[in-house]
């Protein structure tokens, strides 16, 4: 066999050798990663649906706001296209899982077995081929040792028929391993072929899924982003709703210190809850002694009465009388309060002044105006306490600090404060009046001590204590 026809057998047997052992087990490969493409997909597709559903959900939500209506329902049309988009991306694995992964691993499995005994028949039909030629040649050469020395042309017939056979054998060798080759070679391309086809389909599809898409998207999206262009766009409706419902929280001038606050304006009715009882007022007072602050405050409650040139007075003594003529009275806060839905109520925070409007009680609350915001409401007088001046030594400063300080002719040995309670729900029942206060003979107000059990205070060590209910027979304190 010459060295051309040596050369194109082993191009064939390496051609399908090559199929066999590198192709094959590749396609399986190609299969195994296929399937996992499939079910990452698919996951992705579950988790997808599931985030759409929550975002539509959330669009109900929204939906039922007078002002995030429309963006409620943007949300819900986004959930409906992505959903769609999704659908079609399931579309097209199903016919990716039917027309390539199904196609490969069936085809594969039938391949092994077709390659391997075509290759098996290409070998023996060569060895065959070869044998036989080389048969006829060693019978050749064994012919012309025999015609040495001999005559010529007794055996010239016979090696004439020897050579034919060599040369025909040759020639059916020569073109076996040509078409071997051939068709080795056009099995490999007819492989590869189906599997560039497999893909070019799957490619086309996926880029009519991004068609799809990109329509479904294109279509809505500049309406989408028109609902959301102007954040503080509110409807007329709700506009008109809400300038109807405003009321001035602030603006009012402050009333000359020589009128009488009652006249100038119509404070909202204090809230029907009663404050709640503590008996751990006197951890707030421990700076003054309980001596000192009885005698104190009844020379202070003397002093008033002179100054004020009155017979007789209230056991609060009103801060807005007519000797106030300096200033209102004003408090600080001493613990943060929220005020909750109840538009009568007032919030503020921890060190706020608050100047008092009426200095009467109500069951323990306070009607005052915030300073930082004049906001106006009612505020617990238990998480506050007297806000003190620069003194000024002159009667008429020295007669507003003694004004506000009330006595008791008897005090309990547990003095009680007024706490109103965690829950401010409009509830109409109302637990018992229990009204008392702590005199100080430094403060220009009755000092309100508090604490709340629901109240959170950093670094209060009583903050988790729970108490037990106190009574008291203390009948001194005035009646409201």
């Amino acid at each position: 066999m010459s060295r051309d026809a040596d050369d194109v057998n082993k191009l064939t047997e390496s051609t399908y050798k090559n199929v066999m052992e590198q192709f094959n087990p590749g396609l399986r490969n190609l299969v195994n990663l296929g399937k996992n493409y499939e079910k990452s997909v698919a996951a992705m597709t579950l988790a997808g649906k599931a985030y759409f559903d929550a975002v539509s959900k959330i669009g109900e939500t929204a939906s039922v706001s007078p002002v995030s209506r429309e963006l409620g329902v943007v949300l819900m049309e986004i959930s409906d296209v992505h959903r769609k988009v999704h659908l079609e991306l399931e579309e097209n694995f199903k016919r990716f899982h039917r027309e390539i992964i199904a196609e490969l691993e069936r085809k594969t499995e039938m391949d092994v077995k077709y390659m391997t005994a075509t290759f098996k028949r290409y070998q023996s039909e060569h060895k065959l081929k070869q044998d036989s030629l080389e048969r006829s040649q060693t019978d050749l050469k064994k012919l012309r040792r025999k015609s040495q020395g001999k005559q010529a042309t007794k055996y010239e017939i016979k090696e004439n028929e020897y050579l034919e056979t060599i040369s025909s054998r040759q020639s059916e060798m020569q073109k076996f391993i040509a078409d071997g080759c051939r068709e080795a070679l056009l099995e490999e391309k007819r492989r590869f072929c189906f599997l560039v086809d497999k893909h070019c389909m799957f490619s086309n599809y996926v880029a009519s899924f991004h068609e799809k898409a990109k329509e479904l998207l294109a279509v809505k999206l500049p309406s989408w982003q028109d609902k959301c262009s102007d954040v503080t766009n509110v409807p007329d409706t709700v506009m008109s709703m809400i300038e109807g419902l405003r009321t001035p929280m602030s603006g009012t001038p402050e009333s000359s210190p020589l009128a009488n606050n009652r006249d100038m304006m119509a404070p909202p009715p204090a809230p029907q809850l009663k404050a709640q009882i503590s008996p751990l007022a006197n951890m707030f007072n421990q700076d003054v002694p309980r001596t000192s602050i009885t005698s104190t405050s009844t020379s202070d409650h003397n002093s008033g009465m002179t100054d004020g040139g009155s017979v007789s007075l209230s056991p609060a003594v009103s801060l807005a009388s007519g000797l106030n003529v300096a200033r209102k009275p004003r408090v600080r806060t001493i613990f943060p309060h929220k005020a909750g839905n109840n538009d009568t109520l007032l919030s503020f925070d921890e060190g706020d002044i608050i100047v008092l409007l009426i200095q009467e009680e109500k069951d323990g609350w306070l009607y005052g105006e915030l300073e930082k915001n004049r906001q106006r409401g009612w505020f617990p007088s238990s998480y506050c306490r007297p806000y003190n001046e620069p003194l000024v030594t002159n009667s008429v400063e020295m007669s507003v600090r003694s004004l506000s300080v009330a006595s008791f002719p008897e005090q309990e040995e547990e003095e009680l404060v007024l706490l109103p309670p965690a829950d401010y729900s409009d509830r109409t029942e109302s637990s018992p009046v229990i009204s008392a206060f702590t005199p100080s003979s430094k403060t220009t107000v009755s000092t309100w001590s508090h604490y709340s059990t629901n109240s959170t205070v950093s670094g209060n060590p009583f903050a988790t204590v729970k108490l037990r209910p106190t009574v008291t027979n203390d009948r001194s304190a005035p009646l409201v």
